[in-house]
């Protein structure tokens, strides 16, 4: 069994920041790839940033460059997300996503079940 634990969603005011959290549970090799997607109402699923175990800079969608930073702490098998300066158009149900083989994927096989960022203009 893998779980993929997620917090540190909530609602912050337009310019705040928040720090999302995904902890592995199981069969850790999931962790060869990892990132974060967001899901706004009516929209599809998106890539926000995404990081390999083996090292690299990690890869950022364009909407948030220079504002979130993913970061990975092995020893605890957990994925960060620190987002600052949030707008609300970052609003949605961000998602921590790990998959062995697929990189920065929608296909990506293991999900967490969704936290939910809220920013208020």
């Amino acid at each position: 069994q893998v779980y993929l634990v997620e917090s540190g969603g909530g609602s912050v005011q337009a310019g705040g920041s928040l720090r999302l959290s995904c902890t592995v549970y199981g069969y850790t090799y999931i962790k060869r790839y990892m990132g974060w997607f967001r899901q706004a109402p009516g929209k599809d699923r998106e890539a926000v940033a995404c990081i390999g175990s083996g090292g690299g800079d990690p890869d950022y969608a364009d909407s948030v460059k220079g504002r979130f930073t993913v970061s990975q702490d092995n020893a605890k098998n957990t994925l960060y997300l620190q987002m600052n300066s949030l707008n609300p158009e970052d609003t949605a149900m961000y998602y921590c996503a790990a998959d062995p083989y697929n990189y920065c994927s929608i296909n990506t096989e293991y999900w967490g079940q969704g936290t939910q960022v809220t920013v208020s203009s």
